[in-house]
């Protein structure tokens, strides 16, 4: 990549100033509370359509992070099932808003519970979701029991996931603190993902407050966490994808954090 696409995480309601603010040329957005069921719900002015015209206008990409709470690997059908359907109308309405892709965490089973049915519930999500829009599974930072924490893991579920119809329509996002903390070779950590799933679509470029294999979700801003800030800057230019900074404090931090990367880049 020769023009570097990078953004921050700001209010939908407030997409373009918050954007601007930050010196970004790419928005992360939630759609209402992330740890709520509720259906999602844009308050931009003129909703979807509103938000759309605005970014546009303004040259700015979007991108929408799904709740929390979605965890469409559970073997728990009081989970499971409302998953599924919280992470549909996310997408749907990521495409109203003309969002480049909606980002969903792995998810997880519980201690006991076999990790293949996990993935095999991803398989039937897939296959059962319409995507007007890429879905793009992010990898996580801890848990013994997580889809996408260790390569191995990340293997199953996109082996898992291959079969599934619209499978095309599934992409990766890269998290940098989530993948040091996972313990993930950061010297090989770009090859070592296209490997297994051929693709990344996103970066969320964070440092770590934790040191590598803690299994910390603990991100820091660039430069100033344990992640040697070369080997960041390599990662990230390495992966060659829109970029999305989800690092703490107000906008003035990630307008900060934004030019430190735009510099090294």
């Amino acid at each position: 990549m020769t023009e570097w696409t990078i953004g921050g995480s700001v209010d939908e309601a407030e997409l373009v100033a918050q954007t601007r603010e930050r010196g970004a040329t790419l928005a992360q957005v939630m759609l209402g509370d992330p740890q709520s069921w509720r259906k999602p719900v844009v308050q931009h002015p003129g909703g979807a359509a509103g938000l759309r015209e605005a970014a546009g206008e303004a040259g700015i990409s979007v991108v929408v992070h799904s709740a929390y709470v979605i965890n469409v690997a559970s073997l728990n059908n009081r989970i499971r099932i409302p998953s599924r359907k919280l992470l549909q109308q996310t997408l749907t309405i990521a495409a109203e808003m003309g969002a480049i892709g909606v980002v969903v965490h792995g998810g997880h089973v519980r201690e006991g519970e076999p990790i293949e049915k996990g993935q095999d519930n991803w398989r039937k999500a897939v296959d059962g979701l319409e995507m007007p829009v890429p879905l793009l599974i992010e990898d996580t930072a801890g848990g013994k029991h997580a889809m996408a924490r260790q390569l191995e893991r990340i293997r199953g579920t996109w082996e898992a996931i291959r079969t599934a119809s619209g499978f095309e329509s599934v992409g990766f996002c890269l998290d940098t603190c989530h993948a040091f903390a996972a313990g993930l070779d950061m010297t090989t950590l770009v090859d070592d993902i296209h490997a297994v799933t051929g693709r990344i679509d996103l970066v969320h470029a964070n440092d770590s407050q934790g040191p590598a294999g803690s299994g910390r979700d603990r991100h820091a801003n660039l430069g100033q966490g344990q992640i040697d800030p070369d080997e960041l800057v390599r990662v990230i230019r390495a992966a060659g994808a829109p970029v999305v900074v989800e690092t703490p404090g107000g906008a003035q931090d990630q307008a900060a954090d934004i030019a430190w990367l735009r510099e090294r880049l």
